[in-house]
């Protein structure tokens, strides 16, 4: 049932009071996303030399002429950090026993704890791993038990676990114990609110408030990324840092009485007494003036749930056809590839010269720019183009930046670039996909997509450590994976000013022949429905 017509307009005042308390949830999701960036922070390090070392205190740029013959150098004339001479086998060398930590930008984090560097790095990355696979759990089973218990119950307990647990984390000072209890932030911190809220939002405002919301939603995830460099640039304590982070879920406390439960979903469930309570509310608030006649539309509701086809239609059908397998693959490798390389990104800002708050600052930061155009082109120039030239482009930039002097001013630039382009291809894919799919398969195909973004977000850590191999190869193959993709794009049809497809057989319809390619050549086919009107039932409907 569309409610934007009962509520008087697209994005009134209680859309808005809704959508603030919704789009918080963005915000920790953020938060959460990164926080070991700083929390299991990898400074710079070097082997603990007895004799000239008195503490694992140092601070970068060791002194390199005291150390010449205690320590090799590496192919770049740099102190290998690794290895060091073995007094008794001659010039021969050997892992360190003990290591010193830059101090510079940071007093403790988990991996100078537990010394998860050289050999033991994979430990530490392990763990960012293990909370995206918490994020990519939380994205397979809340968003299907919001469908069942309603995503205000689910946002409301996602974000009071968040809470327990993103305190709680910053005390276990084992590892095993730690990761599971990351793993469950990831369910809950990153996870179960901002979906729920996210699928809230787009269920409240209006078809023509959905583009800028939902890429209002991407631009405060961004800030949660900056809300991370924040906070570990002015508390140096671990410990202390993550307490901070934890605390965010207080932000949350009052959503129990002030956020409302979705409309829809109520009307969906056969509480169409509730739903038309809160319709009532909103046009209260949004002071329209329009009376509502809770009878009428509840015998309205009776007739039409009696008159409803309840043809079923799930997963699998989005792989029985040939038109839609196709378009479901194609989507699904682009969820993957911007996931893959939008975290690649991210996670990279503590090797990138300089100070690393300032570069995980920045990181979030350039993501804005890249927002603010999409929204204002997104319903010019179309979903397929700037999907496809927005991951070509950030592509481009990561085998680039690879093949350019690591930590210079020049590579940073260009992979400050990729993490624009790639951001705004990332904002992108969700509404293109909302609108690619047929109703009856939308939420199973969103989350397919979704699946995929955390499965790739949970290789991205595995990925990085490629580099002990060569240091171009995560960004090489970050940047061509982006690049199949974005090329991939271009067979999808232009979903812009059509009608979305509603049944199966609409969906395998639904772009036949409208290929990027076909446009350049004059050949494109229409990919209009043959009744769009039957998309939105209510825009004539009676007001009582």
């Amino acid at each position: 049932m569309n409610f934007n017509p009962l509520l008087s307009c697209d994005f009134g005042r209680y859309q808005a009071c809704q959508f603030f308390l919704q789009i918080l949830s963005a915000l920790t999701a953020g938060l959460h996303m990164l926080s070991l960036v700083t929390v299991a922070a990898v400074p710079e390090h070097r082997c603990f030399i007895d004799g000239l070392d008195n503490s694992s205190y140092g601070y970068f740029p060791w002194n390199k002429e005291d150390f010449l013959h205690s320590i090799p150098l590496t192919s770049t004339g740099d102190l290998d950090s690794c290895r060091m001479f073995s007094s008794a086998e001659g010039n021969s060398s050997i892992p360190c026993n003990a290591y010193v930590y830059d101090r510079t930008y940071y007093e403790t984090s988990r991996t100078i704890d537990w010394n998860f560097v050289c050999n033991r790095r994979w430990m530490g990355s392990i763990v960012q791993t293990i909370f995206m696979l918490g994020v990519f759990t939380g994205a397979v089973t809340l968003g299907g038990l919001a469908d069942k218990v309603g995503r205000k119950t689910v946002f409301c307990w996602s974000a009071l676990l968040q809470l327990i647990l993103g305190v709680a984390v910053a005390f276990i000072p084992e590892y095993f114990s730690f990761m599971v209890a990351r793993y469950f932030l990831g369910i809950f911190g990153s996870a179960g609110s901002y979906i729920c809220g996210f699928v809230l939002t787009m269920e409240l405002v209006g078809t023509s408030k959905r583009t800028a919301c939902g890429i209002a939603f991407q631009a405060v995830f961004a800030s949660g990324i900056m809300l991370v460099a924040g906070w570990g640039a002015v508390i140096k304590d671990r410990q202390i840092l993550q307490i901070v982070y934890g605390l965010h879920g207080l932000i949350f406390i009052g959503h129990w009485w002030l956020l409302d439960e979705s409309p829809r979903w109520l009307w969906m469930q056969g509480r169409c007494g509730e739903a038309i309570d809160i319709v009532a509310k909103g046009l209260s608030t949004n002071r329209s003036g329009i009376p509502i006649d809770k009878d009428y539309f509840l015998q309205k509701a009776k007739m039409q749930q009696s008159a409803d086809d309840k043809t079923s239609a799930g997963l699998g059908d989005l792989f029985k056809t040939p038109n839609l397998r196709m378009k479901t693959l194609n989507v699904c490798l682009c969820w993957f590839a911007n996931s893959l390389v939008y975290y690649g990104l991210s996670l990279s800002s503590g090797k990138l010269k300089g100070n690393p708050f300032l570069m995980l600052f920045i990181m979030g930061l350039v993501e804005f720019p890249s927002y603010i155009v999409i929204v204002f082109i997104l319903d010019r120039l179309g979903r397929r183009s700037i999907t496809s030239t927005l991951m070509i482009a950030g592509g481009l930039c990561c085998i680039v930046a690879a093949n350019m002097a690591q930590g210079s001013s020049a590579s940073t630039a260009v992979v400050m670039m990729g993490k624009l382009f790639i951001a705004g291809s990332f904002a992108v894919i969700y509404n293109y996909s909302a609108e690619l799919f047929p109703t009856v398969v939308r939420n199973s195909a969103m989350g397919l997509g979704s699946m995929c973004a955390r499965l790739s977000g949970a290789l991205t850590p595995l990925i990085t450590l490629l580099d002990s191999f060569d240091p171009k190869i995560p960004a090489v193959t970050f940047g061509a994976l982006a690049l199949i993709s974005g090329i991939w794009v271009m067979f999808l049809p232009e979903t812009m000013d059509k009608a979305m497809p509603e049944s199966i057989e609409d969906g395998e319809n639904f772009g036949i022949g409208d290929t990027w390619f076909a446009q350049c050549a004059g050949r494109r086919e229409s990919t209009e429905l043959e009744s769009p009107e039957q998309m939105v039932p209510l825009k004539t409907m009676d007001k009582k």
